[in-house]
């Protein structure tokens, strides 16, 4: 496929198929999805006659093994009709007979898969295709006795085809680099303990696979190996090996640097991190940014359009002012082939496919054009604190008792944390375990955003939550309320520990800024952009960190406080948030972007319109940058599509370009959009 309209015509021909409910071709990943009411051999083989019926081909990535094309096999035809046409050329002044004859047969040569592939069109729904202008003008120009002009035309549209599918498929590089990362076959490590290779979407959670150093992973695994390195460069931009140990998760496609590996399958067939990237990429051509639904739009009545223009042309002339038939229909033949949209199909999707196969190589996905575009129109970003300006790898500085003794509060905190995913729940877990204290099991753990978590230990209610929300609590006890001044004053987050409703103790947390937060937020900056905290945590740690990083705050916030805060922000401009816990669901889904890190909860990826993979906010201002600019490229690639048909409409009109010239017009367009479209593929974030 060479343009997004190609993937359209696919579409209605699968789509008229009985018994077929839906048909999807993701022009990114030249990929046919189809939901049909019957499964099997038969339905299969219709939708492949349907697709080449339509005049395109379905190969099988997973069974073709097809070995590239040499230069001379894949462009035989188009030099073949170079060669005829340049002999005729010479020829033509010394035996004119037999340059036309060449020149008709040239022409004839070029036609004949121009003028099947139009019918094959034209059978499958798509009437209104290059294919049928190219047919039409060139057979107009034969009747006319342009023999030279019939044949150079046909020349010109075919190194055009020729071009515009180097185009695409640079374009397209990106994205099939991420989809080549997997190998097909594993090596699994069987009940008796030998290896044995089995096909990669075989495996299950559970399995055991062994990779050799230089090999890639085919699925996400826990490693079950301690200290290996994995090149995860491919994945998330980081170019620096970085090394796991026993436990970790490590991503489908990550490459094993210095050493044999054993890992557990974590991932479902078809759902590793490789798999949902290629997912996102294709969904996201289905959020479309509103400058590229304009064009859709446009293209649908704009080549019609043009037909009726150049019908008129080609008849009222004659008819009303006395002209000559032969030079108006001459003009109008011209002005169907400037009717072509091709470049004005390709100038937005080829600009969008670009710069999210950048982000992606830089370990940003990003959902869609809609949210592309929007991302370079913010004015603010709002920032949770902990796990996003933070490293979210806090540690335990203080446990104060006032019921017992100190490993007694951590074991009780420990036993309802257990399970939790927040950073300051892990930490608490984490201390219990360098401690060496046997953490009982909580029964009826429950978890509530913003509040913290509750659970029976030994029979009694243990709560663990901040000062603010057992405030009653606290402020039972004088000490406490002083010990948790000094250390929130410090930038400490404090955790309350309580036991039947009584306070049994404190647990101090710090966590450290990202060490790219101070040149994120100055980025930002740069670029008149405002940045402002939002968390949840007390108003006096939140202050120490908003001073370091000389930004806003508002602290003390529940889920549905964050997301008026949010709301308050939209009023001055558009808002992107970024967070990575369930109480930054609800503000990542009213922003006008949501950001998750990587790192963060199922919810909060599934809810933002962007996932930071590689969990670090290095690349935010990078993103906002990579916006602005595809935005740019989209608006050129607009104006030179139409200003060139604009330009040839009128200098055809007016006698001063012909046919080759309208060719030219569009074939030298869509090249010039894509070429223009694929400098994104070269930007840094």
């Amino acid at each position: 496929m060479d343009c997004p309209s190609c993937a359209s015509k696919i579409e209605k021909a699968v789509k008229g198929l009985k018994g077929v409910q839906q048909a999807r071709v993701t022009f990114a990943t030249e990929r046919l999805l189809v939901v049909a009411d019957e499964e099997g051999t038969e339905t299969q083989k219709r939708i492949i006659n349907a697709v080449n019926d339509a005049g395109f081909d379905i190969t099988n990535n997973k069974t073709d093994d097809e070995e590239p094309k040499s230069f001379l096999k894949k462009h035989w035809r188009v030099l073949a009709l170079a060669s005829l046409i340049a002999i005729a050329a010479m020829v033509q002044g010394t035996f004119p007979v037999l340059g036309n004859t060449l020149f008709y047969a040239g022409t004839i040569w070029g036609l004949y898969p121009v003028i099947r592939q139009a019918f094959k069109l034209a059978r499958s729904g798509s009437p209104f295709s290059i294919e049928t202008l190219m047919s039409v003008a060139a057979i107009g120009a034969l009747i006319l006795g342009d023999t030279a002009e019939a044949a150079m035309v046909l020349l010109l549209f075919t190194i055009g085809e020729h071009l515009e599918a180097f185009a695409a498929g640079s374009a397209r590089k990106g994205v099939q680099k991420l989809m080549e990362l997997t190998p097909d076959t594993a090596f699994k490590i069987n009940a008796e303990g030998k290896k044995q290779e089995v096909a990669a979407d075989a495996l299950l959670p559970g399995d055991v696979i062994e990779i050799l150093p230089g090999s890639r992973l085919p699925v996400d695994g826990e490693l079950q190996t301690a200290s290996v390195s994995f090149d995860e460069s491919a994945l998330t931009g980081e170019s620096v090996p970085v090394e796991h140990e026993v436990g970790d998760k490590v991503l489908a496609g990550s490459l094993s640097v210095d050493r044999v590996a054993r890992l557990k399958v974590v991932s479902e067939p078809g759902a590793s991190a490789v798999d949902r990237i290629i997912q996102l990429i294709e969904e996201a051509e289905e959020r479309k940014a509103p400058v590229e639904r304009f064009v859709d739009a446009f293209s649908r009545w704009y080549t019609p359009l043009m037909m009726i223009i150049a019908a008129s042309v080609a008849v009222l002339p004659p008819l009303l002012m006395g002209g000559v038939w032969s030079v108006w229909i001459y003009k109008a033949l011209a002005l169907l082939l400037i009717a072509c949209p091709c470049a004005l199909v390709i100038s937005t999707p080829a600009a969008v496919t670009s710069a999210l196969a950048t982000a992606s190589r830089h370990g940003a996905l990003v959902k869609g054009g809609l949210a592309l575009e929007q991302l370079g129109s913010v004015t603010t970003v709002a920032f949770d604190k902990t796990g996003t300006l933070t490293e979210g790898k806090p540690g335990v500085t203080k446990i104060q008792a006032f019921a017992g003794d100190e490993v007694r509060v951590l074991k009780l905190a420990a036993a309802v944390e257990s399970g939790s995913t927040h950073p300051l729940a892990k930490a608490i877990v984490a201390e219990a375990e360098k401690r060496g204290i046997v953490v009982p099991e909580a029964e009826h753990g429950e978890a509530k955003s913003g509040l913290g978590v509750q659970g029976i230990v030994e029979k009694k209610t243990i709560v663990v939550g901040s000062p603010r929300h057992l405030k009653e609590t606290v402020s039972s006890r004088e000490s406490a309320q002083t010990v948790i001044k000094q250390l929130e004053e410090q930038g400490n987050t404090m955790a309350v520990v309580t036991e039947d409703s009584q306070l049994i103790g404190l647990i101090a947390l710090r966590d450290n800024l990202r060490p790219e937060a101070k040149e994120t937020i100055r980025a930002l900056k740069a670029q008149r952009i405002n940045s402002v905290i939002l968390t949840g945590d007390n108003a006096r740690t939140a202050a120490a960190i908003a001073g370091e990083l000389d930004m806003d705050y508002r602290a003390e916030l529940l889920p549905d406080d964050k997301l008026a805060a949010v709301e308050a922000l939209q009023q001055q401009g558009k808002v992107a948030m970024v967070g990575d816990g369930i109480n930054d669901a609800p503000a990542l889904k009213a922003a006008e972007i949501g950001i998750a890190m990587g790192g963060g909860a199922d919810v909060a990826l599934e809810t933002a319109d962007c996932a930071l993979t590689h969990n670090r906010v290095t690349e935010l201002a990078g993103l906002v940058g990579l916006s602005r600019s595809t935005m740019a490229i989209i608006r050129q690639n607009i104006g030179l599509a139409i200003g060139s048909k604009i330009i040839f409409l009128i200098t055809t009109l007016l006698g001063i370009t012909g046919l080759w010239a309208a060719v030219l017009a569009d074939t030298g367009a869509t090249a010039i959009v894509t070429l223009n479209a694929l400098r994104l593929l070269r930007k840094k974030l």
